[in-house]
């Protein structure tokens, strides 16, 4: 037997006609054009050679190219150049949390290698990878309130360049890069394969943070006073008893105020500290009771304006129901007087 028949991996070598891309990678260009390019790289989470295209998505956007191969694309569902959910637009890690999809794909050499290839016939099959009909109703509300309406073609501009940051590019307006400083934080790190995987992903932890309430809305106000949180996400199967159970885990639960018609409800603790430890535990687990995904937030506390001070003082000149009113000329008559029966408003003279 000869060594190309026996190895089957080289029987595996993708050969495709058109890639698999999401509507932001493949441009706003209806006659785009693509190069295409047999067993031109190895795919960088298989390492299989695979068909590569590049095109260019739009005027004034920089040339894109696949990244992996369809069979690993096929498996995650995702873009092949942006490792992105193909229905939702959004990281592999935000959407297995909220489907509650474990990753079993390997990651040495060898189970790698097997798992492609019976992923490989399970393709030829036409069986679905990832099952979006099993999942429940909130995590699939949670994916649809998270996911982009319209493709973000920004994401195809061109990339900073790096002569501009050290002030040495001298091509000007004719420099194909952007002429900006970068912003140094988590997102400017990331990882093709962390991507995929779904692990450790700085942008589908910034977009799971603002899922669950962000770190700005658990973030203890300075008012001491305010000892209350406001929970978003309330479904009519959820009760009072619900929350209080699941919230009297952190301190003592002074009272729960349920608003159905706008789907959210206020706890309100009896101390500060109890408030504290269930919004820091909000923030790093998430809040999920009956399967809905709650978000938590801290409340905010009453406006005191001049409308309260307006209402304190109109508090004590109250004329009881049923009493006759003052006889005029009184005292208590001018305070009741309108605007248009006081003689000098709006300009009026009062000489005869």
């Amino acid at each position: 037997m000869s060594l190309v028949k026996a190895d089957p991996n080289k029987q595996g070598w993708e050969e495709s006609e058109f890639p698999i891309l999401c509507e932001t990678c493949l441009g706003d260009n209806p006659y785009v054009r693509m190069t295409r390019q047999d067993y031109a790289k190895e795919c960088k989470i298989c390492q299989r050679p695979f068909t590569v295209f590049r095109w260019l998505p739009g005027v004034g956007m920089r040339y894109k190219k696949t990244e992996i191969c369809q069979t690993c694309a096929k498996t995650k569902n995702v873009c092949q150049t942006c490792i992105l959910d193909l229905n939702f637009g959004l990281p592999v890690q935000v959407r297995d949390t909220a489907l509650n999809i474990t990753n079993n794909a390997p990651r040495s050499d060898v189970n790698r290698e097997f798992f492609a290839q019976n992923m490989d016939g399970k393709i030829a099959n036409g069986e679905s990878l990832i099952n979006y009909g099993k999942a429940d109703s909130a995590g699939k509300d949670m994916l649809k309130k998270l996911s982009r309406n319209e493709p973000y073609y920004k994401r195809n501009r061109p990339h900073i360049c790096s002569f501009y940051v050290k002030g040495e590019c001298k091509r000007g307006d004719e420099c194909p890069y952007r002429h900006e400083i970068p912003e140094e934080n988590e997102l400017s790190h990331q990882n093709i394969k962390d991507r995929y995987y779904g692990t450790n992903d700085p942008v589908a932890k910034k977009i799971l943070d603002r899922a669950r309430g962000g770190k700005d809305g658990l973030t203890p106000p300075e008012d001491k006073t305010i000892t209350s949180l406001f929970v978003t996400g309330i479904e009519e199967d959820i009760a009072e008893s619900d929350l209080k159970g699941y919230f009297y885990a952190y301190g003592d639960v002074k009272s729960i105020v349920m608003v159905y018609k706008s789907r959210c409800a206020f706890v309100n603790y009896s101390t500060r500290a109890a408030a504290e430890s269930a919004a820091d535990r909000a923030l790093a687990g998430g809040v999920t009771i009956k399967g809905h995904l709650l978000r938590v937030a801290w409340g905010r506390p009453r406006p005191t304006g001049p409308r309260s001070e307006v209402q304190a003082a109109s508090s004590g000149n109250a004329v009881p129901l049923g009493a006759p009113p003052p006889p005029p000329g009184s005292s208590e008559a001018s305070k009741f007087k309108y605007a248009s029966q006081d003689p000098t408003f709006q300009g009026s003279s009062t000489k005869s």
